[in-house]
């Protein structure tokens, strides 16, 4: 039963939310729920029929959705980010896709029993890697650097790439059906990287060139992006039929290497544009799928998986990273993740409309052999690479270490102490002295601007996922904290205070969204805590135990113990924070601030005293 226009959008979007929730929830790249969500709203139910639905603003709306992917992705790419493994990138996404092609055109021909036309033609769909299944799986796998950068930049390049080689070949499989000949074919493709190339560059040199001059007010500036980069791809599709998905590439990358623009904000906005339009596009493209395409394939679909995974992609990695300073364990890891995404399944479902129309009757294999190819890169690698980056050991650590903004005494005092329990703790300072310091005394140091381009490109935050602000500037810890917040997570920025709570007028208190977590309690400030260091106190661990319990620990010195950090017995550390509700139990360790040694020495004297006095009372 079919339902409304109205109501079969709304449908769309709650089930596209709770498959990104539930991908979330289980780290598994969300492909999987959408299409298996698609495929049960499509074929299994008929409940959404998407040719119903949007007619002919369908293949348009898929296309445009497509470059707005593909515009965000290119954002990311500064060519600062991949100098040390460039000459990789360039081979994967040249040679590399030329044996991939190669390999899947001939597997596809020999194995699905297609012509050659369609099997070259799948070949050049199969190269396409898709940067919507790439990132997701880097999260989950969280490979070391080298492979991070890699797959990213592959992803990102070969999505247009891939598109590209798809038209060339459709061109000249229209070309040869029109007895136009090999020229034809050759032409179409240079008319497209011309057209492409130079609309992209044009797009992005004006975009900055508006945004740099402060043309357009701030909150405009998202709108701004998103009308030129539908201009820039629907000119250069005008002028020459499907050039668009370079056009916004290229665009994109221009604009994230203009060293002097600034387009958080705008990526920010991509981003989450991103996520809504792959999640209703997956859910729609698979929805157009029959239960006689998925069925006709038989057990064909794997024997083809197999000779892209264990064949097509390590020939590709191999032979394009000879030379390379890659570790055999890492050409090992980036041979096994090449997962197929959006790009593939919109590119396969419009040209195979397009093909049928043209008089090629077995054009309507291609989607449904796509998104069988997709759900099976994306199921096996999203099961197994986690567990063979660790194998290999080129997985990073867990992101339990922390960022710290600050290298002064309080900030020395508090990494020793994280250092000494095995954690891994970066001081960042714009003062060489407290750096010098930190370094004498055998700390982890970053001589900067945390929050700064150059950080950005050097600063090595492997296994490093929380923030502690601990500068005795408000104004350093309250930036600190916003730019980190948004990378790890609003939950793991901690900031020092630098004056208590009761010392601060209300209109200049720190908002909480901006500072994160209030550090140890709203009477601990900066100044406080360097006086008390001063004084001779000490950041001590105390293991607990039945006898002497957290409450204990509280109530020692008379309740002048401070309670910083706290170990559980599997190792997981927690931060004591003014809001928190943290309760140690046994078997943990506190990390806290106790009074000097003679003072402990004088209040055990004055207790004895104390006692004796009351002795010698009694008759």
């Amino acid at each position: 039963m079919l339902l409304s226009a109205s109501l079969s959008i709304a449908v769309i979007g709650l089930i596209s939310f709770g498959c990104q929730w539930l991908a979330w929830r289980v780290k598994l790249p969300a492909i999987l729920f959408l299409l298996a969500a698609g495929i049960v709203l499509g074929p299994f139910t008929s409940v959404i029929d998407p040719d119903q639905l949007f007619g002919d603003l369908l293949f348009p709306l898929i296309s445009l959705s497509v470059a707005i992917i593909l515009f965000e992705g290119s954002l990311t790419l500064n060519m600062s980010e991949i100098r040390s493994q460039k000459a990789v990138v360039q081979r994967l996404i040249t040679l590399g896709a030329g044996i991939t092609w190669l390999i899947v055109a001939i597997a596809t021909h020999f194995l699905i029993g297609v012509g050659w036309e369609l099997s070259i033609l799948f070949g050049a769909l199969a190269v396409v890697t898709g940067p919507t299944v790439i990132v997701p799986m880097l999260r989950t796998v969280r490979p070391n650097r080298n492979i991070s950068n890699i797959l990213r930049w592959e992803g990102i390049l070969i999505d247009p790439i891939g598109a590209l080689l798809v038209v060339v070949v459709y061109e000249f499989i229209v070309a040869q059906s029109q007895s136009a000949g090999v020229a034809h074919g050759l032409l179409a493709f240079l008319e497209i990287i011309a057209v492409g190339t130079i609309l992209g560059i044009a797009g992005g040199w004006f975009l900055g060139f508006v945004l740099k001059r402060g043309w357009v007010p701030h909150y405009l500036q998202n709108l701004a992006t998103l009308s030129v980069v539908f201009a820039a791809f629907s000119i250069s599709d005008s002028l020459a039929h499907e050039s668009g998905l370079l056009a916004v590439t290229l665009m994109g990358m221009w604009l994230a290497n203009k060293k002097d623009l600034h387009i958080n904000e705008i990526l920010n906005f991509k981003e989450n544009l991103s996520v809504v339009l792959i999640s209703g596009l997956f859910i729609l493209l698979a929805a157009r799928l029959t239960l006689d395409d998925i069925l006709a394939l038989g057990w064909t679909p794997l024997l083809l998986l197999l000779v892209m995974q264990l064949i097509a992609r390590p020939a590709s990695i191999w032979i394009s990273s000879i030379g390379s300073s890659l570790t055999w364990q890492e050409k090992s890891l980036l041979s096994w993740i090449a997962p197929r995404g959006i790009v593939a399944a919109a590119v396969s479902a419009l040209f195979a409309i397009r093909l049928e129309e043209a008089g090629q009757v077995d054009a309507g294999i291609l989607v449904p052999l796509t998104f069988s190819i997709i759900i099976g890169t994306v199921v096996l690698q999203s099961a197994t690479s986690r567990g063979l980056a660790r194998l290999l050991k080129v997985a990073e650590p867990a992101a339990a270490g922390f960022l710290v903004v600050g290298a002064n005494p309080v900030a020395r005092s508090i990494a020793r102490a994280l250092h000494k329990q095995g954690v891994r703790v970066v001081l960042t300072d714009t003062q060489w002295e407290h750096i010098r310091d930190a370094r004498m005394e055998g700390l982890e140091t970053f001589y900067g601007n945390a929050v700064s381009a150059y950080a950005d490109q050097h600063l090595d935050l492997v296994g490093v996922g929380r923030l502690l602000a601990l500068s005795p500037s408000l104004g350093i810890n309250v930036v600190a904290s916003m730019r980190y917040g948004s990378e790890f997570g609003a939950k793991k920025v901690y900031t020092l205070l630098s004056t208590t709570e009761t010392d601060t007028a209300e209109k200049h208190k720190l908002g909480t969204e901006h500072r994160g977590h209030t550090l140890f309690d709203k009477g601990m400030s900066y100044s406080k805590l360097a006086s008390l260091l001063s004084k001779g106190w000490e950041i001590r661990t105390t293991k607990l135990s039945e006898e002497f319990d957290f409450t204990n620990l509280a109530q020692l010195h008379e309740g002048k113990v401070v309670p910083l950090f706290a170990i559980s017995p599997k190792g997981r550390l927690e931060v004591f924070v003014d809001e928190g509700t943290l309760d140690p139990k046994p078997g943990w360790q506190v990390l806290s601030l106790t009074p000097p040694k003679n003072e402990e020495a004088k209040k055990v004297a004055q207790t004895t005293m104390t006692d004796d006095s009351r002795e010698k009372k009694i008759p």
